[in-house]
C-alpha cells in the first residue's frame, strides 16, 4: 500500500493554462530541496481553457501530481476545501495558481511550523498588485477582520499558507471563508504564526478577483464572528443580548403604570404596549439562544461533499477525516 506523503501542496486553478506547467516545475524544485515525500494537488475550478488537459499531461509523467476537476466554477474556497479533503500529507501547503506566490517560500513556512505552530501564514510584505483595487481594500479588510475576530494577521488574503492536516481538515469552509482560515482555526485551538513571503506581478492571464467581492467578504466577517464568538455558548450570548431588552421592557411597563395615575389613558396604553413589545423581543432572543444550543448539541454544520461535484479525478485520494 502506498505510503502517505509528508507534504501536500494544494493549488486551486481557474483558466490558468499559461501558468500550470511552469508552476508545477517551480513547486517540484522547491519540494525536492526538502528531501521529504510530497504530492501536488491541483483543483481545477471549472476551467474553460486547456488547464485540465495540461494537468493530465503532467500527471501522466509524474504520479505525484494529482488533479480534481469541478463541473463548473464554485470559487476558491470550495476548491481549497476539496483539495484539503483530498490531500494525504501530514502538512498541507496552499497557494495560488497564478505564479504570484513563490514556491521557493515553502521551506520557510515549514521551518516556522517546526517551532510548534499549527498554521503558518504568508505575508505579502511587498505586494505586487494594483493599489486602489486590490491593496487598499485588502489593508482595510485585514484591519477589520483582526478587530472583529481578534486574530491579528497582516495578510489574511494571502493563499500561501502551511497547515497541519489534523487541524485544517476540521475547519468547515464555505462561501469566501478561505481568507478566514486562521480565525476559524481558533475553534480547534490552533497556534498561528505569520512570516513575510515573496510576491510577484502576474505574468500570464488575468486576475479573477476585484473590488466587487467586498460585500461578500463583509457578510463572511459577520458569519465568522458568529461562529468564533457564539458557537461554543450561543445560549449565553443571546441571553446577554436579551438581558438589557428585558430591563428596558420592565422600565417601560413601570413607566406605563406610573402614567396611569398622572396622564390620560391613551398614554398609558402606548407605554404599556411598547413595554410588552420589548418583553416579547427578549423572549424571542432567549428562544433563539435555546434553539441554537440544541442545534449545537445535536446538529452538524459541516458542508456536504456532494455540493462540489467533480467530473474527473486524477490520482489517489487521502482520508478527509
Amino acid at each position: 500500500m502506498e505510503e502517505n506523503p509528508a507534504i501536500s501542496v494544494v493549488i486551486p486553478v481557474f483558466n490558468e493554462q499559461e501558468n500550470v506547467r511552469l508552476l508545477y516545475q517551480k513547486i517540484r524544485e522547491a519540494c525536492k530541496a526538502l528531501r521529504r515525500s510530497y504530492e501536488i494537488v491541483f483543483v481545477d475550478d471549472g476551467s474553460s481553457d486547456r488547464t485540465f488537459d495540461l494537468l493530465e499531461e503532467i500527471h501522466g509523467h509524474d504520479g505525484r501530481v494529482k488533479a480534481i476537476r469541478f463541473r463548473k466554477n464554485y470559487g476558491q474556497t470550495a476548491a481549497m476545501a476539496a483539495g484539503f479533503e483530498y490531500a494525504r500529507g501530514e502538512v498541507i501547503v496552499s497557494m495560488d495558481g497564478d505564479l504570484q506566490n513563490d514556491p521557493a517560500d515553502i521551506p520557510l513556512l515549514l521551518e516556522k511550523m517546526e517551532e510548534g505552530y499549527d498554521i503558518v501564514c504568508g505575508w505579502r510584505k511587498n505586494r505586487q498588485d494594483k493599489l486602489w483595487s486590490r491593496r487598499v481594500p485588502s489593508v482595510a479588510a485585514n484591519w477589520l477582520i483582526g478587530k472583529v475576530t481578534g486574530v491579528r494577521i497582516r495578510d489574511n488574503g494571502c493563499s500561501l499558507k502551511a497547515y497541519r492536516a489534523s487541524v485544517i481538515k476540521k475547519v468547515a469552509l464555505y462561501g469566501e471563508m478561505h481568507r478566514f482560515i486562521p480565525a476559524m482555526s481558533t475553534l480547534a485551538g490552533a497556534r498561528t504564526a505569520e512570516i513575510p513571503v515573496s510576491h510577484h506581478p502576474r505574468r500570464f492571464g488575468k486576475s479573477k478577483y476585484g473590488i466587487g467581492r467586498a460585500w461578500r467578504v463583509a457578510l463572511d466577517i459577520v458569519t465568522v464572528k458568529t461562529l468564533t464568538g457564539f458557537a461554543s455558548r450561543p445560549g449565553l450570548w443571546f441571553g446577554l443580548f436579551a438581558f438589557p431588552v428585558f430591563v428596558l421592557g420592565s422600565l417601560t411597563i413601570f413607566a406605563a403604570v406610573a402614567a396611569l395615575f398622572t396622564n390620560p389613558p391613551v398614554s398609558w396604553d402606548v407605554l404599556f404596549t411598547v413595554g410588552l413589545l420589548w418583553m416579547f423581543l427578549g423572549v424571542n432572543l432567549l428562544s433563539i439562544g435555546l434553539v441554537a444550543e440544541l442545534g449545537l448539541k445535536t446538529g452538524d454544520y459541516l458542508p456536504k461533499k456532494d455540493v462540489r461535484p467533480t467530473v474527473t479525478t486524477l490520482g489517489k485520494s487521502g482520508n478527509a477525516n
